[in-house]
């Protein structure tokens, strides 16, 4: 079974800095991109990060520049490293491995065969 474990989350003053963990077990699909992403209660799903299998990086607008996402070379673990946060960033972030690079809002009717729990991070 795949199991996804993200850590890292808790709660931090604006221009703080998190550092969240992805821990990956029993995930064999190398070719996937492996992609962070945040839900803010009432809003939609958002990826904010995402890292391909030859390395490329991927951010979107509202992170970039402050979130730096990165792997271990066997693709077990992503970290999302996340500078100067904004309240606005304040959101529980899951990691998913997907064929597709998710970037932006992600609609509802997308299903990810493989989701964390996911990690609380609040800015104040």
């Amino acid at each position: 079974d795949v199991q996804l474990v993200e850590s890292g989350g808790g709660s931090v003053q604006a221009g703080g800095s998190l550092r969240l963990s992805c821990a990956a077990s029993g995930y064999t699909y190398s070719s996937y991109c492996m992609g962070w992403f945040r839900q803010a209660p009432g809003k939609e799903r958002e990826g904010v990060a995402a890292i391909d299998s030859d390395g490329s990086t991927s951010y979107a607008d509202s992170v970039k520049g402050r979130f730096t996402i990165s792997q271990d070379g066997a693709r077990k673990t992503v970290i999302l490293q996340m500078n100067n946060l904004k309240p606005e960033d304040t959101a529980m972030y899951y990691c998913a491995p997907d064929p597709t690079l998710w970037i932006g809002p992600v609609p509802e009717y997308v299903t990810f065969h493989y989701w964390g729990q996911g990690t609380q991070v609040t800015v104040s």
